[in-house]
């Protein structure tokens, strides 16, 4: 009598590799997107509004503090207000808060992948942002001194401090978990944003607010965009403005990504 051993195999979860993962999530994020028009307008809506609102009460003041070209020294404000602080972090806490997160980390996705597929879906959320931004500047009379590449050098310039930013809301979300504390994340961006050269040249300043604009990453970033506006390709400009999203990046998904270790350790 002969035995026949039949050994069942194991069948276990394959990861389908990072750059798959990475797009998953970013294409689930960008998805969801039309479905939630309530954080996207105002990132819109507002900027919008204080770019007509500053232009048409401030003009004349700046013109006589030797801004000769106001519209174009502060389109970089609106662009600015619009791309800071966008992310799908809200989206990452009902996650969290529905379990759905937590599902995730038992498959083989890749951890990284789960906050970068949001990011990917960011920088292109804020980029796309900047296009109702800079056809209402062409109509008020804007125009790039670089031509259509610095238009695109601008764009990828104001995604890239986006995606810069960030990491803050997320690194709020994983540690919290609360939607109320992700939505005061913009908080972080709001006070320094005025403490710079939102409305004057950096020679107007005076006192503590001169001191203040001098270390504020913001004042560095505008400096770069607007020389794409009105100077050209000047490398002087524009360095800085690139080591301040630097920066700024390297704090932000530092803090984010220790955040997403917190969270993965206590699932």
């Amino acid at each position: 009598m002969t035995t026949a051993t039949t050994t069942a195999s194991r069948i276990e979860p394959r990861s389908a590799g990072f750059l798959r993962d990475l797009i998953s999530v970013a294409g689930r994020a960008l998805r969801a997107i039309p479905r939630e028009p309530a954080a996207v307008i105002p990132a819109l809506v507002i900027p919008l509004f204080f770019f007509v609102v500053n232009i048409g009460a401030l003009e004349p003041v700046a013109q006589a503090t030797g801004v000769e070209d106001f519209r174009a020294f502060q389109l970089p404000v609106a662009i600015v207000f619009a791309v800071t602080g966008v992310s799908r972090a809200s989206g990452l806490v009902t996650d969290i808060s529905s379990g759905y997160f937590d599902r995730l980390l038992l498959t083989p996705m890749r951890r990284s992948a789960l906050l970068l597929g949001l990011m990917v879906a960011d920088l292109a959320l804020v980029m796309a942002l900047c296009v109702p931004v800079l056809i209402l500047g062409a109509i008020v009379g804007v125009n790039f001194a670089t031509g259509l590449l610095g238009v695109v050098g601008f764009v990828v310039l104001a995604g890239l401090w986006g995606l810069a930013f960030t990491g803050f809301p997320y690194a709020i979300a994983l540690r919290t978990g609360s939607p109320a504390a992700v939505n005061s994340s913009f908080l972080l961006f709001f006070p320094f944003a005025f403490l710079t050269t939102s409305f004057l040249p950096k020679e107007a300043l005076t006192g503590w607010l001169a001191t203040i604009a001098d270390y504020n990453p913001i004042t560095y970033l505008l400096a770069a965009l607007r020389s794409l506006l009105t100077d050209g390709w000047i490398w002087a400009d524009l360095w800085p403005g690139l080591l301040a999203i630097l920066i700024v990046g390297a704090i932000s998904f530092t803090l984010a990504f220790g955040a997403l270790r917190g969270r993965v350790s206590r699932g």
